[in-house]
C-alpha cells in the first residue's frame, strides 16, 4: 500500500506498476504484487481542481486522477486522454479532462469515491485507488509568527514557516477501505511528496495513524530530495520524521529510503535559485529515531529532480520479500 499525494506518489506508483498483474489477468507469479492499493490526500484548492471543488462541491480529483494514469497502460490513449488540458475555450481553458470525467461521474453517482473506482476500471489501473477521505476538509496551518492559514494554496504561498497543521473539520473519518488496506498491507510506503501538504494531511485523518502504528507490514518513508518553501526548507531527512511524529503522535516507519547520490553543480545552483537545496542525508540521526535507514542513489537528474521510480520500488519490494522470508522461518 502506498500512502502520499502531488507527484511524489505518482511517480512510485508508476515503478510498483510493473510489479502487478494486469487488470482481469489471474495472479501472475512472475509478478512481486498481488494487490496494490493508493491513497491519495484531497485538499488541493488551486487550479483545475478548485475551481471544480469550489463549483461543484466535490472532492479534488487532481492527485488521484495523476495516480489513475500512474497505474494505468501509459501507451494508452485514454490515460493520455486523462491528462490532457484544455488551452482554450470560455470556462474549459486550464480544465483537466480526466478532472471534468471524474466531475462528471461524481454528478451521475453521487458518491466521489465511487465515482475514483469507475474512472479507475476505465483506464485499467493495475491497483486499487482510494481518497484519504469523503469528507470536504480544508487544511489549516499555524506558522511560526504565529498566523493562521487557511487553504492549501495560501499554505503553499506563504513565507513562513509551518509549525502545526489541522483539518477543518478536525479528524475527519476515513474510508473503511482505507483502514483495511492498511491492516492487509504486507509493505506500506509513506512519500515521497510535500511534507505537509501531500503527507502529513493524510495523517490527520481519524484512524489512520493508529492503524499505520498497530500494522503488521512493514512501514517504509521514502524521503524527498530536495527541500521545499515553507514545507521542509532546512529540515534534514530526520527532521521530516520528526515532524510527521509530532503529527502522528506514534511512530509509524520501520525504514526510510534516503539519498545519498550527488547532484550536479547545475542542478545544485537551479534549485538554489528557487530557494531549495539537497535533502541532508544524516543517516545516524534517523536510526536513532529507531528507523533503519537504506541510503543509496535514487534520484534522476533531468529539468526536474524526480526519484528514479524503478529503483525506489525495487527497493521497496525488497524489504517485503525480506519480511516474507523470515516470516517463513518463523
Amino acid at each position: 500500500m502506498a500512502l502520499g499525494g502531488g507527484t511524489g506518489l505518482s511517480t512510485l506508483l508508476r515503478g510498483l506498476r510493473r510489479h502487478v498483474s494486469a487488470p482481469g489477468q489471474s495472479f501472475d507469479t512472475r509478478c512481486a504484487i498481488a494487490d496494490l492499493a493508493a491513497v491519495v490526500t484531497v485538499t488541493d484548492d488551486g487550479g483545475s481542481s478548485g475551481r471544480l471543488r469550489q463549483d461543484f462541491n466535490m472532492l479534488p480529483p487532481g492527485d488521484l486522477r495523476n495516480c489513475m494514469v500512474a497505474l494505468s497502460e501509459e501507451e494508452d490513449l485514454l490515460s493520455q486522454l486523462f491528462t490532457h488540458r484544455f488551452r482554450g475555450g470560455n470556462g474549459l481553458k486550464g480544465h483537466n479532462f480526466g478532472n471534468l470525467f471524474v466531475a462528471a461521474l461524481t454528478e451521475i453517482t453521487g458518491d466521489f469515491a465511487q465515482a475514483v473506482q469507475l474512472a479507475s476500471k476505465i483506464l485499467a489501473t493495475r491497483g486499487r485507488i482510494y481518497p484519504a477521505t469523503t469528507a470536504n476538509a480544508t487544511l489549516v496551518a499555524s506558522m511560526d509568527d504565529g498566523t493562521v492559514v487557511r487553504g492549501e494554496t495560501n499554505i503553499t504561498a506563504s513565507k513562513r514557516r509551518i509549525v502545526e497543521l489541522t483539518l477543518d473539520p478536525p479528524r475527519p473519518a476515513p474510508l473503511p477501505e482505507t483502514l483495511e488496506a492498511i491492516e492487509r498491507a504486507d509493505i506500506i510506503t509513506v512519500g515521497p511528496g510535500s511534507l505537509y501538504t501531500s503527507l502529513i494531511t493524510n495523517l490527520l485523518v481519524d484512524g489512520i495513524p493508529a492503524a499505520l502504528g498497530a500494522a503488521r507490514g512493514v512501514r517504509v518513508y521514502v524521503s524527498n530530495l530536495m527541500t521545499q518553501a515553507n514545507e521542509s526548507l532546512g529540515l534534514t531527512a530526520s527532521e521530516h520524521i520528526e515532524r510527521i511524529y509530532e503529527h502522528t503522535r506514534t511512530q509509524i516507519f520501520d525504514y526510510a529510503i534516503v539519498n545519498t547520490g550527488i547532484f550536479s553543480p547545475e542542478t545544485i545552483a537551479r534549485y538554489a535559485a528557487e530557494g531549495a537545496s539537497p535533502i541532508v542525508p544524516d543517516v545516524e540521526r534517523i536510526e536513532a529515531l529507531g528507523v533503519r535507514c537504506i541510503a543509496g542513489n535514487f534520484a534522476s537528474e533531468e529539468n526536474v529532480v524526480r526519484h528514479m521510480a524503478s529503483r525506489v520500488a525495487d527497493t521497496v519490494l525488497e524489504l517485503a520479500g525480506k519480511r516474507t522470508a523470515r516470516a517463513r522461518n518463523l
